[in-house]
């Protein structure tokens, strides 16, 4: 069976808000609600079975400019996300946030693009091809 293609288009990603728009316009079309700006609902979506992708068929991401991708979801990117996400949590369940920041603000750590890339690996159905 030839796989589902999508194509990505990492030259208009700005932002993480941007991505998930992106995924939105390729996954959600025609059904009645979105996707958070969330990665547990990226990785659901991609376990399919609503939205555009069925269920465990093969996929195929064709991903144009991924460096564009890289860069908007980049150190930066994820320390702004960091920042926001340390708003609402409690000395109790924020440390691990400022770890991830304190790492990523020394020139260490992982970004919000190094865990997508991630996510779409947890996933053996999924094939990642930069174009």
């Amino acid at each position: 069976m030839a796989p589902r293609q999508f194509e990505i288009d990492g030259s208009t990603m700005t932002d993480i808000a941007s991505f998930y728009a992106q995924m939105n316009r390729l996954l959600m079309d025609g059904e009645s609600w979105a996707l958070a700006e969330s990665l547990d609902a990226l990785n659901d979506v991609l376990y399919g079975g609503y939205g555009a992708i069925a269920g465990r068929e093969p996929v195929r991401f064709v991903w144009k400019d991924i460096a564009a991708t890289r860069a908007a979801l980049g150190r930066e990117a994820t320390c702004a996300f960091l920042r926001e996400r340390l708003k609402t949590r409690t000395m109790f369940n924020g440390s691990p946030i400022v770890d991830q920041l304190a790492a990523l603000e020394s020139g260490l750590g992982t970004t919000y693009f190094d865990v997508v890339m991630q996510v779409f690996a947890d996933h053996p159905n999924i094939e990642i091809v930069p174009a």
